[in-house]
């Protein structure tokens, strides 16, 4: 017995070493401060905001299983309009509504494929301005499409624009891609990566959507940070199936389809099956940004030797966006049974998106949901899955050459590699670049965040001219 509780103590006594060793050595540390902020143009802001009130204007909502390639050629008449010298100089191929323009370097072994999507998704509800408004107000551009994607887009055009019109030839072959179906999934992309690979050209660099520069990426850690996409998660669509004999709701039986389907979901929010784990780029991501937090973010984060495992158990359970970046998420999402109200279903079904982290990818996670669903008698049906993207390798040229462009342009502004969660058309290119980036040089703050996919998306024109200058000069930093 006095063993035992010798050895409880001698625990207890390391582990407080242990937190000791941690306060002291946080109280020794200097919070960091994020020093960029973005300063005003307002006749650039003014300038690059009537473009992207111009494209914002052109409706180009994409639906699964419409090409509504008509549509996109209308937005590119736009474009044309928009972007003369662009449209003069690079050589466009247009596929199905998708583009992709060549600027001949003078080189071709490093060439770069700067990309952002046509397409956006619907706008429904009441918004202060109109949905396709465009409206210039309160230092703001008003639209579905402001920031998800035409601001990336006008400004990757824009910066070429500009380097045409002051005669300067790239050092390497410049690549604009841009998909009309992003939004949706399908086609467009992979076409365009199609056609690249028919060339026979492999690109040393793609920079797509994905991160930005996000105000306040974690609550508490104010200012500006670059939060670069280095890990893109699959995504997975199972259908799940309940069959029954039907019958009549007056006399219904256990275990009836919609109650099987319930009890999976009840499992798996009782149970969750998917294991939480702290991969290097979380760790890196949480380490970069602990620095610039409160006291107790640089304690915990800047720790993690020590306080590793605690979060690893309670950080999913405590906020969902972090339990995203430790594991492969299961979202029920849809949901069908009988169409009587009186009716039991002969079947019943039920719709689970996953999305796959790499230490547990789409396999292993697939096998789950089926043993899952065969303790209730339920079949899973694969509708639509991709694993998860490989990192990229933060010391590669390609990456460096990425970082070394944000702090040109952007002095002051800390740099975040961090995992994504949502899907991006960079995954298409993984099969030929290595270095497939993810980042939009523009200020995400909570209103635009917010308005992401929802209510009334607005891109701020204050952060307009920076992107600009972010392509251009990544345009010219690659020799």
């Amino acid at each position: 017995m006095k063993y035992i509780l010798y050895v409880v103590l001698a625990v207890i006594g390391l582990l407080l070493l242990l937190l000791l060793i941690a306060l002291l050595k946080t109280l020794l540390t200097k919070q960091k401060v994020s020093a960029y902020k973005p300063k005003p143009d307002p006749e650039r802001e003014k300038f690059y905001a009537e473009k992207l009130s111009k494209a914002v204007q052109c409706e180009t909502v994409s639906h699964k299983g419409q090409i509504q390639r008509e549509k996109f050629l209308k937005f590119h008449e736009v474009l044309a309009r928009l972007f003369p010298l662009v449209h003069q100089h690079l050589e466009k191929t247009e596929i199905d509504g998708s583009l992709l323009y060549l600027w001949q370097g003078e080189k071709h072994d490093k060439p770069v494929v700067l990309m952002a999507h046509q397409d956006v998704v619907p706008a429904e509800g009441e918004w202060i301005h109109g949905h396709f408004s465009g409206d210039i107000e309160d230092g703001k551009v008003w639209s579905r499409g402001a920031a998800d994607d035409k601001s990336s887009l006008i400004t990757i055009f824009q910066a070429v624009e500009e380097l045409l019109a002051d005669g300067y030839a790239p050092a390497q072959d410049v690549y604009i891609s841009s998909s009309n179906t992003e939004e949706i999934g399908e086609e467009g992309c992979p076409k365009l990566v199609a056609e690249l690979k028919r060339r026979g050209v492999t690109p040393f660099l793609v920079n797509d959507e994905g991160g930005t520069i996000v105000t306040e990426p974690m609550a508490g850690i104010p200012g500006n940070f670059a939060m670069i996409g280095i890990l893109e998660k699959g995504m997975g669509d199972l259908l799940i199936k309940a069959k029954s004999n039907g019958g009549h709701s007056s006399y219904p039986p256990k275990n009836s389809p919609i109650a099987r389907l319930s009890k999976l979901v009840c499992d798996i929010e009782k149970h969750y099956p998917m294991k939480s784990r702290f991969s290097p780029q979380l760790k890196t991501m949480l380490s970069t940004l602990g620095a610039y937090g409160p006291f107790y973010y640089r304690l915990l984060f800047g720790n993690l030797w020590l306080f590793k495992p605690l979060l690893t158990k309670l950080l999913p359970s405590l906020s969902p966006q972090a339990g995203a970046l430790m594991r492969t998420t299961i979202a029920p999402t849809m949901q069908s049974g009988s169409n009587g109200c009186n009716v039991l279903p002969q079947e019943a079904t039920l719709n689970l998106n996953l999305r796959y982290i790499p230490h547990q990818d789409m396999e292993e996670s697939n096998e789950i949901i089926r043993k899952l669903a065969a303790k209730y008698d339920l079949e899973v049906e694969i509708q639509d899955a991709y694993g998860a993207c490989k990192p990229i390798d933060t010391e590669s040229e390609a990456f460096r050459l990425v970082v070394e462009t944000i702090r040109e342009v952007f002095p002051g502004l800390p740099i975040v590699p961090y995992i994504m969660t949502g899907g991006t058309d960079a995954k298409y290119y993984e099969e030929i670049c290595p270095a497939c980036v993810r980042f939009a040089p523009l200020i995400y703050g909570p209103e635009q965040m917010k308005g992401m996919h929802g209510l009334n998306e607005t891109m701020e024109t204050v952060s307009l001219p920076g992107a600009v200058d972010y392509y251009k000069a990544l345009i010219k930093k690659n020799k």
